[in-house]
């Protein structure tokens, strides 16, 4: 897997006098009433095995382990968050669903 450069390209540089000025790539997160979620049932790439994916979320990292978190324990089994989506192992659509619109997410199933 390849490393992300988050140097804006600039890998190195003989200027002695050269600063990187890191750039801010964390989203403000939206309300719940504001983020649109789905949820799907996904076996691809998984060797056949279940998993309930929540594509959607605009926030920072923090936030999307927060809620990545709240669902695993409601489902009481693992997952893991990254790139605003959460995977959580196993069918737990409706669980998942019920909790979300709870907590006023606007989410909806999505997928077959």
């Amino acid at each position: 897997m390849a490393k992300k450069n988050n140097k804006g390209g600039i890998i190195f540089s003989t200027n002695p006098d050269f600063e990187y000025e890191a750039e801010e790539d964390e989203q403000e997160t939206l309300a719940p009433a504001q983020q649109q979620l789905k949820v799907w049932l996904d076996k691809k790439q998984r060797k056949g095995k279940v998993e309930t994916l929540v594509t959607g979320f605009v926030g920072s990292s923090t936030d999307l382990r927060e809620l990545e978190k709240q669902l695993k324990n409601l489902c009481g089994t693992g997952g893991s968050s990254k790139d605003g989506e959460i995977l959580i192992q196993g069918d737990h659509r409706e669980k998942i669903l019920a909790h979300l619109t709870a907590k006023n997410y606007k989410a909806k199933k999505a997928g077959g």
